[in-house]
């Protein structure tokens, strides 16, 4: 393994058992990952991310939302869509007056691979989220699976109503999709995480984005617990895992490991708010 650099682990799901946050944070120190971006999705999933964000402050930052399974089956259910919303308001004013406990909304968005049949619920859900993002001013962390060209409509309807910064809008996180969607959601300032699907055998396509992704538009994330990388296949995902993922990167874009770490964790504490690594690592 490479050593040197710095990398932020830009998505990653704990189980909420402080022993095992204890021994993720202290192996991914070791391995140089100085921050990690803890993502909820549901409402056990937020309170978690929220309370490790605040047990460890400067190395770890929430992201609270509703993922596209907790879409109800009628997009017309507006009591079900009302209460995630007004749910995901309250876990995001509880951290408003805290120091970067909560720094983006996610992870939302579409899967229309496992849940075709909530499909139009699931837009409905995402919009609103979206438009709940404009509102705080967060940027989004987005899911997308079998949705292309509907995720790409509503990110460009985000896109033009976006008031912040155009370089905190979102990043669309374990991108798998074409290089023709890898280019539009770049062309509208959207950053793009990969994760140890880039060393997976047969995803010589997902290598081939990461290569040609613009340096500023790129991240690199585990999704722990889940999909781990290689040669870390069979065991459980975690965030010092990431350093796998982003020398296969470094390899594939011809540029040194410590090159690479530097430029997607500059990325990542750009989109999410944050001060420079160099003052906030431990």
């Amino acid at each position: 393994m490479q050593r040197g650099g710095m990398l932020f682990d830009s998505h990653a799901h704990f189980s909420g058992d402080p022993t095992e946050a204890d021994d993720w944070l202290g192996r991914a120190a070791a391995a140089g990952v100085t921050g990690v971006l803890a993502v909820g999705g549901s409402a056990d999933g937020n309170r978690t991310a929220l309370a490790t964000a605040r047990r460890f402050p400067n190395r770890v930052w929430a992201a609270v939302g509703y993922d596209r399974d907790h879409a109800p089956q009628d997009p017309a259910d507006t009591r079900t869509m009302d209460r995630l919303i007004s749910d995901a308001q309250t876990a995001l004013l509880s951290a408003r007056d805290e120091t970067a406990a909560c720094v983006a909304i996610g992870e939302i968005g579409l899967d229309f691979h496992y849940h075709p049949e909530t499909a139009a619920a699931q837009t409905t859900l995402f919009r609103l989220q979206l438009e709940l993002a404009r509102d705080f001013g967060l940027p989004v962390v987005v899911h997308s699976r079998d949705a292309e060209k509907e995720t790409l409509a509503e990110l460009a309807r985000h896109a033009e109503a976006w008031p912040g910064v155009a370089d905190r809008i979102g990043v669309v996180h374990c991108f798998t999709g074409s290089p023709s969607m890898a280019d539009a959601l770049t062309a509208m300032g959207y950053c793009l995480g990969f994760s140890g699907i880039v060393t997976f055998p047969n995803a010589a396509d997902v290598r081939g984005v990461a290569a040609a992704v613009s340096e500023n538009r790129l991240l690199v994330e585990t999704d722990a617990p889940y999909l781990a990388p290689v040669p870390m296949r069979g065991r459980r995902n975690e965030p010092a895992f990431v350093r796998h993922v982003a020398e296969t990167i470094a390899t594939v874009r011809g540029q040194p490991f410590a090159s690479l770490a530097a430029t997607t964790d500059r990325n990542a504490r750009r989109l999410f708010g944050l001060a420079s690594s160099k003052k906030e690592a431990p």
